[in-house]
């Protein structure tokens, strides 16, 4: 598709060793590509995206509100992982920046971690992998136990805790969930009305929840104490969920004999960064660097959904599966120019863009509207001829927040 603005002058920063396949699908579009292996704190990215239009990420570099004010080009934001608390979402959809991610990409990848981590804990298999290193033969069935027939709880039915209690369920377990939304059981699972039932009732608890602010530190020492004694403990979600001193100390009394952790509040910016937490070296732990996702199967998904989505949107104005602002899926641009209009949601504009195209005497070919509660979004096809002056129009008009054209 011709475009009103050159392709090859689009540039794109990826960073936090992004997938090759985002590499050439952005290059094979003749964008500008530099990739970044590991992430960037605020300065650093503030001073890096300045004339970068599409900025590529994954959990570990913040899009702040300083961030966007220096992202002086900026149309896309692609988050190469499944959360988007790293990026100030409101302040993307206020500046017209939108943002994509790969919702279901890894999901598979962190299911089988989380099964892997379940049997080895529920066998003391790190303790006895650590004896072995070190000479000593401890054959015992001393807290060794199968999963069949053990109640697994589930805190969070999204995504991942869906297809968890699939698979669980198949491996024989008898699945609990909590949400704090409403959800639909899959097969046999069970649906608790509080936290606490929950708790109460399950041998395992593992967490897939969100990084939202609102989530820090849910799950501290009056959940611990909910547990049943002798109770293994997963946190595959995000670092800042678990009260970290709590977990230590459980660990340690012996409450919990057996924790598997992937994510922590502070983690290394790069594999050269060194890792210091106290949860190392405690009993029956397991200690995994944020690799839930990390399989080259669900890298290669994320490498391919989320540059696709951001090409789309670039060249078509398609916002289909985005994350903040109004998803419009559209029919191909043809015999057309485009016009993309992101606005405020207040009364009237509408009325305003379409008397500019009377104005100016153009055929509405076609006519596509969506809004969130702050944010229309309208895209017009209109017949070829059309001045300069059009777009200046449209792009003047009160409430505008980022207007564009397709050729």
């Amino acid at each position: 598709m011709a475009t009103s603005y050159p392709k090859n002058k689009i540039k794109v920063l990826l960073l936090e060793n992004i997938h090759p396949d985002a590499v050439a699908a952005f290059e094979s579009e003749t964008y500008q590509v530099e990739t970044v292996a590991g992430a960037l704190d605020e300065a650093e990215l503030c001073e890096r995206i300045k004339g970068v239009h599409i900025v590529g990420l994954r959990s570990k570099t913040n899009i702040t509100k300083k961030v966007l004010e220096a992202a002086d080009k900026l149309m896309c934001v692609g988050a190469f992982c499944i959360g988007t608390n790293q990026i100030d979402l409101e302040d993307c959809s206020e500046r017209g920046i939108i943002v994509f991610n790969a919702p279901y990409s890894n999901t598979r990848s962190v299911v089988e971690l989380a099964i892997g981590e379940i049997i080895l804990l529920m066998r003391n298999i790190p303790d006895k992998n650590r004896d072995m290193h070190n000479g000593k033969w401890s054959k015992s069935a001393t807290n060794s136990a199968e999963v069949r027939h053990k109640k697994l709880g589930i805190i969070g039915y999204g995504n991942i805790g869906t297809q968890l209690s699939v698979v669980s369920e198949a491996l024989g377990m008898d699945v609990y969930f909590y949400d704090i939304m409403d959800k639909m059981p899959l097969g046999n699972a069970t649906k608790c009305g509080s936290l606490k039932q929950l708790l109460n009732t399950v041998d395992i608890v593992t967490l897939h929840v969100d990084g939202r602010p609102s989530n820090k530190d849910i799950f501290g020492e009056a959940e611990f104490n909910e547990m049943k004694d002798g109770a293994i403990f997963l946190n595959l979600a995000r670092g800042i969920v678990v009260d970290i001193p709590s977990l230590v100390k459980n660990i340690k009394s012996g409450k919990i004999i057996g924790a598997g952790v992937d994510v922590f509040p502070e983690e290394p910016k790069t594999n050269k960064d060194p890792f210091s937490n106290e949860l190392q070296n405690l009993p029956n732990l397991i200690l995994t660097p944020h690799i839930g996702g990390s399989t080259a199967e669900a890298q290669e998904h994320i490498g391919n959904y989320v540059p696709n989505k951001v090409i789309n949107y670039i060249n078509s104005g398609n916002s289909f599966a985005s994350v903040n602002l109004p998803n419009l899926q559209l029919p191909s641009q043809k015999n057309a120019h485009r016009f993309l209009h992101i606005h405020k949601n207040v009364p009237g504009i509408l009325a305003q863009l379409n008397s500019v195209l009377v104005k100016h005497n153009l055929n509405l070919l076609g006519q596509y509207l969506k809004t969130t509660e702050d944010v229309g979004y309208v895209i017009f096809d209109v017949n070829e001829d059309h001045s300069k002056e059009v777009e200046k129009e449209l792009a003047a008009i009160e409430g505008t927040i980022k207007f564009r054209a397709l050729y």
